[in-house]
């Protein structure tokens, strides 16, 4: 054999042996599509405590990744590369999926903790008969405030956050669905409107907002408004639960003309590779111990029933966040409108901006 061959030869042992040793290695420490489950989610969304309990009880190997929207999510999910087994979207992203066939049906079959799951939070608009999606959390968008630095004012109403007096007091967050909603709902019209002379007309209320605005902002207004930076901050239930807990002074209010109901559901993307172990971690999460321990980690409202039983009463009595069924009843979910119409949405929440300058 020559020299050239032999050299051949041995790196194409070398290379084998190495190929072997890796693929063992990485199949020992579950990293085998079988014994790995991609989780893709929302930042500081799950107690870490349930990845570590639920890898000690399936030997699955847990890979965690996190994104900062819907839109971006989406866009890697549709893009392929990382096959991700579970991804929790909000309400109209499960439904822009459905359309664009990024998701697998459940197998019901294989989640018999479904059964702890309030009806209520289940066979809605955007998913019917939960053939997609299963329920994660659930909240409210109102206003979080602190009355000391307002003169002991209570907020009730989307249409206080008009009195003259707040100049410059409020954090608004950073979204058109969001902003345009506020407006039309301080209007007594409906969240998924789509009447493009009712959109003008919220718009222009919202104009009338701006010497009341400090800032349109992202995840930064929850430092803020807990540092009394601003009086009032327009956010989602969980993050007011987050600052409240750094300021007791502050106070979180469903304005009682109404406001958005959303709902984030956990979901399997058609590219999943460990299907199985999916649904193993949806019904794990859907224990109701599990699902206890996640509500009072991460602040927002669990929809498992048998879940409250484990809480303390000073979470699940709080009618902040857990609102009796006659306020309920005014709430919304966003419906998917449309590329069209939601660009419009876009466009009317970019004039508004402008107008601000």
């Amino acid at each position: 054999m020559s020299k050239l061959l032999r050299m051949f030869v041995l790196i194409f042992v070398v290379s084998f042996a190495l190929l072997y040793f890796v693929s063992h290695l990485n199949s020992s420490q579950g990293y085998t599509s079988g014994n790995t489950l991609n989780v893709y989610n929302w930042g500081d969304y799950i107690d870490p405590d349930l990845i570590n309990k639920f890898e000690k009880e399936t030997g699955m190997k847990v890979v965690y990744q996190t994104f900062d929207s819907n839109e971006a999510m989406m866009t890697k999910i549709s893009q392929g590369g990382t096959a991700y087994d579970i991804t929790i979207p909000s309400e109209y992203a499960i439904s822009k999926m459905k359309e664009e066939d990024l998701l697998i049906p459940l197998d019901h079959k294989k989640l018999p903790n479904l059964k702890y799951i309030d009806e209520h939070y289940l066979d809605l608009s955007f998913d019917e008969n939960n053939e997609y999606s299963i329920p994660y959390f659930w909240g409210t968008f109102g206003i979080v405030y602190n009355p000391k630095m307002i003169g002991g004012k209570e907020l009730t109403s989307w249409n206080d956050l008009w009195d003259p007096e707040l100049k410059n007091q409020i954090f608004l967050v950073d979204g058109a669905r969001e902003a345009i909603g506020m407006g039309l709902n301080s209007l007594h019209y409906s969240l998924n409107e789509t009447d493009k002379d009712r959109l003008l007309e919220a718009k222009q209320k919202l104009d009338e907002l701006t010497p009341n605005i400090k800032a349109i902002i992202g995840d930064e207004i929850k430092l803020l408004v807990a540092n009394e930076e601003a009086a009032i901050g327009v956010v989602w239930s969980g993050e007011a639960a987050d600052i409240m807990w750094e300021n007791e002074d502050l106070d979180y209010v469903i304005p009682e003309e109404g406001s958005n109901l959303w709902f984030d559901n956990m979901v399997i993307p058609k590219s999943a590779k460990n299907i199985d172990g999916a649904h193993q971690f949806i019904n794990f999460m859907l224990d109701p111990q599990n699902a206890a321990q996640n509500a009072e980690y991460v602040g927002y409202s669990t929809p498992n029933a048998k879940a409250l039983e484990f809480m303390p009463d000073e979470i699940t009595e709080d009618k902040r966040f857990y609102p009796d069924a006659e306020l309920t009843e005014k709430l919304e979910v966003y419906d998917n409108l449309g590329k069209k119409m939601l660009a419009h949405y876009n466009e009317l929440f970019l004039e508004f901006k402008m107008h601000r300058k």
